[in-house]
C-alpha cells in the first residue's frame, strides 16, 4: 500500500544534542508514507549523538544541498536547534524552503531555527516552554497546543506530541 507522500522528498535535520524520538520517530514516518528522506546536517558522511544516545549519520551537509531539492524540511528539537541556527547554510535552507512554499516542520526547540531563518513574524507558534519567550520576542503568538499549520509552517509542541506532529506534518505535505 503507497503512502501519502509517494515521490515527495524531505529534508530531515541533524546536529549532535537531537532529541532521539522527535528525529527518529518522525523519519520513520516520513518514510513509512513514501517520502525519500534525506538527513543533512552540518557535515556530509558525518554521525551524531542524540540527547539520549541513539546514533544518527548525515546523508549530505546543508551547504551541499538546496531547497529546491525538497518538498518537506523537518527540523527536530533537542539541543540540535540551538547548534543548527549558527550555520548560515541551514537558515538560508529554511528560508528558502518557507519562501518556496514548501512544508516547513517544527517541532520542540526547533522554533529556534525558525527564528534565525525569520519565518516565525506574525505566525502561530508552539514549542518547548524553554523558547515561548523567544518565539514572541521574535514576533510570533504564542500557542499551548499539540500540533498545528500556520501557513506552511507545521508546529509540534513537545515529545508526547510526536504524533500529532506526525499526522499534522504528513496532512499538511500530502495536500500540497
Amino acid at each position: 500500500m503507497a503512502g501519502g507522500l509517494e515521490g515527495q522528498k524531505a529534508l530531515v535535520f541533524i546536529e549532535a544534542g537531537y532529541e532521539d524520538l522527535e528525529f527518529w520517530v518522525t523519519a520513520m514516518r516520513l518514510r513509512e508514507e513514501g517520502a525519500d528522506v534525506t538527513v543533512v546536517g552540518p557535515k556530509a558522511k558525518s554521525e551524531y549523538t542524540g540527547k539520549n544516545g541513539l546514533l544518527a549519520t548525515s546523508d549530505e551537509a546543508a551547504a551541499d544541498v538546496s531547497a529546491d531539492e525538497f518538498d518537506i524540511v523537518v527540523v527536530p528539537g533537542g539541543w540540535a536547534p540551538d547548534k543548527l541556527r549558527r550555520y548560515e547554510s541551514v537558515t538560508a535552507l529554511v528560508r528558502a524552503a518557507y519562501d518556496q512554499n514548501k512544508t516547513v516542520g517544527l517541532i520542540c526547540h526547533a522554533g529556534l531555527v525558525g527564528i534565525s531563518a525569520g519565518i516565525v513574524e506574525g505566525k502561530r507558534a508552539t514549542g518547548s516552554l524553554g523558547i515561548k519567550d523567544d518565539l514572541v520576542n521574535a514576533g510570533a503568538t504564542w500557542v499551548d497546543e499539540p500540533a498545528f499549520s500556520d501557513g506552511n509552517i507545521v508546529w509540534g509542541r513537545v515529545v508526547d506530541d510526536i504524533p500529532a506532529f506526525c499526522r499534522e506534518l504528513v496532512a499538511h505535505a500530502a495536500s500540497r
